[in-house]
């Protein structure tokens, strides 16, 4: 309750996404990342909002939102691009992209009407691509981005594709004396923002691609961040965290989220879990959790 009653206090990206869908699933709204991107005022960015809205254009704003971004969110990266078309590009930093789906649909959603409101016109983007699954298009999506929208879910980067006259587009607060003053402000900002991931955030990097291959181990994480298994049970211990804690918690909160995959069978999540046999993840999952994976499934379902 501290952090989220003081408005410097940073937040971790897993402590953000574990918010959210506790939220989401004490509200019973799969869409509460989405409604959450209809209401909120984009001025509780913080600057910023402000350098994007004092910008002549949308594609000048969202450059500098690209530089600037983890000034206020460490977590995530953004990207534009103006070619054939507009894109905004959404990409985690050292954090896996598969544990969350509310949190990106905020962002992703969240853009699409910051757009709206800083160009004061009704932008509809061509397409949404977005990396985790639904069993379903709700309804609102295409309501909200247009019908004309192309919606994919499972797409292997999350990224919102504008007409390509949106990047000229002005925008309705433009202040070039303030947008330059806030740039000044932005720049020493962004000087003193410590850019170095967490330890617990490389070796989860690190463990995420070899878990399938049952090669998620100490030795092979050590070996990946160039450092040895002593130097690496030196740093966790010094955040007071432990390599076999992170592998567990991390295994947990991919299982819960794989788990809401009907198209993933308990033997697949197994395997992408790195267990060679479903029965021993099943026990793993009941000893974490308190119950099985099927009737979890079952539960949410």
């Amino acid at each position: 309750m501290k952090q989220m009653d003081d408005s410097n206090a940073r937040v971790d990206m897993r402590a953000q996404i574990k918010f959210i869908n506790i939220a989401a699933d004490t509200l019973n709204d799969d869409l509460l990342g989405f409604h959450l991107a209809l209401e909120f005022d984009p001025r509780e960015i913080g600057l910023i909002h402000y350098v994007i809205a004092s910008s002549s254009t949308l594609a000048e704003g969202f450059s500098k939102a690209e530089r600037y971004c983890s000034i206020v969110n460490e977590g995530i990266a953004i990207r534009f691009k103006a070619n054939h078309s507009t894109a905004i590009t959404l990409r985690y930093v050292d954090f896996d992209r598969r544990l969350d789906r509310q949190q990106t649909e905020f962002w992703a959603f969240g853009m699409v009407r910051s757009c709206r409101l800083l160009t004061n016109t009704r932008i509809a983007p061509l397409q949404l691509r977005l990396m985790h699954l639904r069993d379903a298009m709700p309804k609102e999506f295409p309501s909200f981005l247009g019908l004309g929208c192309d919606i994919e879910f499972g797409a292997n980067g999350d990224e919102i594709i504008l007409p390509e006259a949106t990047a000229v587009l002005p925008l309705v607060n433009a202040d070039t004396h303030l947008n330059r003053l806030l740039i000044a402000y932005a720049e020493k900002a962004l000087a003193h923002r410590a850019h170095a991931a967490h330890i617990r955030s490389k070796v989860e990097r690190a463990i995420a691609p070899r878990l399938p291959h049952g090669k998620a181990t100490v030795s092979e994480v050590a070996r990946e961040l160039g450092i040895s298994q002593r130097t690496l049970a030196r740093l966790l211990s010094a955040e007071g965290l432990t390599f076999s804690a992170i592998l567990q918690q991390f295994r947990l909160d991919l299982a819960k989220a794989y788990i809401t995959y009907d198209d993933l069978s308990i033997s697949q999540i197994a395997w992408l879990l790195g267990y060679r046999e479903a029965s021993a993840f099943t026990t793993a999952f009941r000893r974490w959790t308190g119950t099985s994976p099927r009737e979890m499934r079952a539960a949410g379902s």
